[in-house]
């Protein structure tokens, strides 16, 4: 049987994008100031765009434009860092985005997709598409419920568990997990563990997941 949200769950969808849009709405009101000198920062100390946009896929696979302060070359490949090589990612990383990625700085201009509601502050973070990441894309699918039945978020169950571990199949179950227990409470959760990840940057073993193994 397909994969359905309960009533509760439909509720709270509910709840969560009127709650996404004030919170968003108060931080890009609070953050003006603080974005502005680092859209200024990132223009003095490398070529290009203080702004890098691309295309990603949201809820039931539409497509938006996500935003983030450029941490990487105007010439760095148009494809997730994940995608590259350490050595070659490393090398079209600016130093001021280095210290942005650490911080996480780079992520704030995605509030203005999080107010417009193409993203939320909570979900599975927003893949390419098909085309670009198709290996994600194929492993989301294979699960019901698919990452796709939510809006995409800043941080997500996978990011908090995984962080290191960028296996697609490890990501896609934790996806789907997600979808299918969501809940204020899981939400909640995610969001207190997003700022440990933030803080913690200390190399650390990948957290393998047995049952994902098994599906591989």
């Amino acid at each position: 049987m397909k994969f359905g949200f309960s009533k509760s769950q439909k509720f709270y969808l509910g709840v969560k994008r009127v709650i996404d849009f004030v919170c968003a709405l108060f931080l890009i009101i609070v953050l003006l100031i603080p974005m502005a000198i680092v859209a200024i920062i990132t223009k003095a100390t490398s070529k290009g765009s203080a702004i890098f946009k691309q295309p990603r896929l949201g809820i039931n696979k539409t497509i938006f434009m996500m935003r983030k302060f450029r941490s990487m070359r105007a010439d760095a490949p148009q494809v997730a860092t994940r995608q590259l090589a350490p050595e070659e990612a490393a090398k079209y990383v600016t130093k001021w985005g280095k210290f942005m990625r650490a911080t996480s700085i780079d992520e704030i201009p995605q509030l203005f997709s999080i107010l417009s509601g193409k993203m939320s502050f909570i979900g599975p973070r927003p893949s390419q598409d098909y085309e670009h990441e198709a290996v994600l894309v194929d492993a989301r699918d294979s699960f019901d419920p698919t990452a796709y039945m939510v809006k995409p978020g800043l941080s997500g169950l996978a990011q908090v568990k995984l962080h290191r571990d960028h296996n697609p199949m490890h990501k896609a179950k934790l996806d789907s997990e997600y979808v299918r227990k969501l809940s204020f409470h899981q939400d909640l959760w995610i969001f207190f563990a997003s700022f440990g990840v933030i803080f913690n940057r200390e190399k650390r073993k990948p957290k393998v997941l047995e049952d994902a193994n098994k599906s591989e």
